[in-house]
């Protein structure tokens, strides 16, 4: 064999050895443990929503799942994490819409939309514009010709600045001309019981802490942000529908794993996932903590996590919002 025919020989079946090493992990994938890392403490909606899918991911899959939780900065300090992990399907993030407000809202050590890639949106939890009685209004109509006629005087309560009962307000009022004034809280919690109070007569807060108010007649609720209606209010119309056409702002929740895991594994986890999400199991225990199970390619939510990043980067821009 000549010199040359022998380096394309070495060449060649080191090149083979490389497609072989790459796409083994794939074949075999998973045969060790994997974990999904939660941004949000132990008890959290996505927390919660994550060990619900994790259970049947492991059943299907074949290897255990492990819920993680690494809490701090919005969930800032998981999602770098993950985007810092191996690219082997090992290391999952449960996102949240926070992940796609946190970027315009400070510098972060990573990019949220290229380093990071969708698997699948797993969750939503409906959110709710509910108001006190006293405020006088039944319908999104109402409060938009109520705060065009006392501009600046009517306040929402908020979970805090950048949150997205933050945003959903500052959305109606980029949408409808009007101008709500926050009124921030440390917490959803004590927002609502304000509220509730009459101290602030209305917020944006999830529909599963705020329906029991509205069923019980102490608030009122005049419309869900989403663009369906919710599962456990049907009779709650959307924004759109009430009156202010392509308002969205939605409370979801969904899995990556960091930019660059093989897309074998990339679709094997998504297809485990889907069908996790279509088990009346799941959709039973996901249901049951006020949540609307979802679904979807890797592709519908790499456009659903661009639009996302879009629409609230362009808000807190134009209203000139940051976070001290």
């Amino acid at each position: 064999m000549s010199h040359n025919r022998a380096i394309a020989a070495v060449l060649g079946l080191a090149l083979g050895a490389a497609v072989f090493a790459g796409s083994a992990p794939a074949q075999d994938y998973p045969n060790r443990p994997a974990r999904i890392v939660v941004g949000f403490g132990p008890g959290s909606v996505a927390d919660i929503v994550a060990r619900v899918v994790a259970t049947r991911v492991s059943q299907t899959l074949g290897q255990q799942f492990v819920v993680e939780n690494r809490t701090g900065a919005g969930s800032n300090i998981a999602a770098e994490f993950v985007a810092r992990a191996p690219k082997d399907g090992y290391t999952l993030f449960m996102a949240t819409v926070a992940n796609t407000i946190n970027p315009a809202l400070g510098q972060l050590n990573f990019d949220f939309g290229k380093d990071l890639a969708p698997l699948a949106l797993v969750a939503n939890v409906p959110q709710m514009l509910v108001t006190h009685p006293s405020l006088g209004v039944s319908s999104i109509k109402e409060l938009i010709a109520l705060a065009k006629s006392k501009p600046e005087e009517i306040q929402y309560a908020s979970s805090g600045v950048g949150t997205l009962s933050h945003l959903s307000a500052e959305l109606l009022n980029h949408s409808a001309g009007i101008k709500l004034m926050q009124v921030p809280y440390p917490g959803s919690a004590q927002a609502l019981n304000d509220v509730i109070a009459g101290r602030v007569p209305l917020m944006f807060g999830p529909a599963s802490t705020t329906w029991g108010s509205v069923q019980a007649g102490k608030l009122k609720a005049l419309s869900v942000t989403e663009t369906k209606r919710a599962a456990m209010a049907p009779d709650v119309p959307t924004m759109s529908e009430a009156g202010v056409p392509g308002y969205a702002a939605s409370i979801w929740m969904g899995l990556l794993a960091p930019a660059g895991t093989p897309q074998p594994v990339v679709d094997k986890l998504s297809g485990a996932i889907n069908e996790a999400l279509k088990s009346a199991e799941v959709q039973k225990a996901i249901r049951n903590q006020g949540v609307d199970p979802l679904g979807g390619s890797p592709a519908e939510f790499a456009q659903h996590i661009d639009g996302e990043l879009k629409k609230w980067s362009g808000l807190i821009k134009a209203a000139g919002i940051k976070r001290k």
